[in-house]
């Protein structure tokens, strides 16, 4: 970052204090005062659990080149410390419009992707597509609410030739301000799914929610990425400010995979249609539902000029990252599924495809933790996700965890699953003690759940 005082002064309409160097420049920004770096700029959020203005002080002594902070709050700090504040109205609008004016003067293009499920997968792969070949900035980790995209935005420099900007949201109008930050050239849609159900009517409001990042484009020069095999996302071609590209399985579209091979956790084979031209492609990551993942990336990518045959071997060396879908092999020729980053009904079907599309071995566990913010449909979410799992014919065991993670079970067992070969457990702590010892040679394990079931500790008990 290679802004100073005073650039960052104008564009977020500050009052620069006497203490602050007008040309100094920035090291970067921060809004953790535990984390913050010599020379960077500390803005105080008063966040939901915390106020940052409580911790300016402390920034400063870390090394902070200055903080902004909100007007409201610059009366309780010493002469010493205002003279190092760039003061504003609302810091955390602050942050905003600071993350916009440093997209803007950077000018370069900007994809960004959302949707219920597969958005992360999709932007990795769109990531890695493109930084074969160009140097790109992409959203790291969770990193794609109102306080993390203007962080990511704020490491751009000029050397970035494009970025890939993951995109979340858990209600109406977030999507929009995001997409209002980043103004972004392309935007890609996975699915709509039942998701954040505690916040929406149903899965038609999740997808106006969805919609705004297409309604958010740059204009007509911009390009809309749309999954032709969900009609909820098909449909916001017609919101579309500029070029729409189509990509899908089961319906016509631009990018369009065929004569699929789907050896679950082990990858995938497939024929690209690009219009008038075939390309046969393999995809490393695990399932048939990730195809529709490349494809997305696929078509983005094409934006840049990538073409099919340059992400051949791209495709061919992807990793699955951290919990989300990496095949974990044991010694023994057991093996864990590892998708315990977090869990809807969507995500989870398809995984559990997987998990039953997977050849080779002996027996095929479900260990499913809850799903949260489901709202008053969770009970039954849950049932006709174990059913779903019964139904395949190839799930041998289902282990539910915590709240209506029973439920899963029930929906199993209502199914087909004899209730001999079900386990309910209260906590992820009580399931990895019983599954440390149920684990066989030849089994092959899926491990899924919300965030705060802490899944993860199931697969940490088994890898130790």
């Amino acid at each position: 970052m290679r802004w100073t005082i005073t650039q960052v002064a104008e564009a977020v309409g500050a009052r620069a204090g006497a203490g602050l160097d007008p040309v100094a420049r920035l090291a970067g920004v921060s809004i953790d005062s535990r984390t913050v770096r010599a020379g960077e700029l500390f803005i105080a959020i008063h966040g939901p659990s915390h106020n940052g203005h409580d911790h300016v002080e402390g920034a400063l002594g870390r090394g902070a080149i200055g903080a902004m902070v909100a007007e409201s709050e610059a009366g309780r700090y010493s002469e010493a410390v205002r003279a190092k504040c760039l003061v504003v109205a609302d810091t955390f609008v602050g942050l905003k419009q600071f993350a916009r004016a440093v997209r803007e003067a950077w000018g370069g293009k900007i994809a960004g992707v959302t949707g219920s499920v597969g958005k992360t997968t999709t932007k990795e792969i769109l990531a890695a597509l493109l930084g074969a070949r160009l140097r790109i900035l992409k959203s790291e980790g969770n990193f794609n609410n109102e306080y993390g995209l203007p962080l990511t935005l704020f490491h751009l420099d000029e050397t970035h030739q494009a970025a890939v900007l993951e995109m979340g949201m858990s209600r109406r109008g977030e999507l929009s301000r995001l997409a209002e930050i980043a103004r972004p050239d392309v935007g890609v849609v996975t699915r709509v799914a039942p998701a954040h159900l505690e916040f929406f009517s149903g899965v038609e409001e999740i997808a106006l929610a969805k919609r705004e990042l297409i309604e958010g484009l740059s204009g007509k020069d911009s390009v809309a990425v749309l999954n032709a095999d969900d009609p909820l996302v098909a449909a916001m071609s017609f919101h579309a400010p500029g070029r729409v590209l189509t990509y899908g399985i089961e319906n016509a579209a631009d990018f369009r995979a065929e004569a699929i091979v789907d050896r679950g956790a082990l990858g995938s084979r497939f024929v690209l249609t690009q219009w008038d031209k075939q390309v046969p492609l393999e995809l490393s990551l695990a399932g048939r539902h990730v195809i529709a993942n490349a494809l997305g990336a696929l078509a983005a990518a094409s934006v840049w000029g990538i073409t099919p045959e340059e992400s051949r071997e791209v495709l061919r060396s992807l990793r699955a990252p951290a919990m989300r879908g990496e095949l974990l092999k044991f010694a023994n020729g057991s093996a864990i599924i590892n998708d315990s980053y977090n869990s809807s009904p969507a995500a989870l079907h398809a995984m559990i495809s997987v998990l039953a599309s997977t050849p080779d071995y002996r027996r095929r566990v479900l260990a499913a933790g809850e799903m949260r913010e489901l709202g008053v449909t969770s009970p039954e979410l849950h049932r006709e996700t174990g059913e779903f799992a019964a139904k395949t014919g190839k799930i041998d065991w289902v282990i539910g965890v915590a709240g209506d993670g029973a439920q899963i079970v029930e929906g199993a067992v209502a199914a087909g699953v004899p209730r001999a070969q079900t386990k309910v457990f209260a906590s992820s702590e009580e399931a990895a003690e019983f599954l440390r010892e149920f684990l066989q040679p030849g089994d092959l394990m899926l491990v899924k759940g919300s965030r705060g079931v802490k899944m993860e500790r199931v697969v940490e008990a088994l890898t130790v």
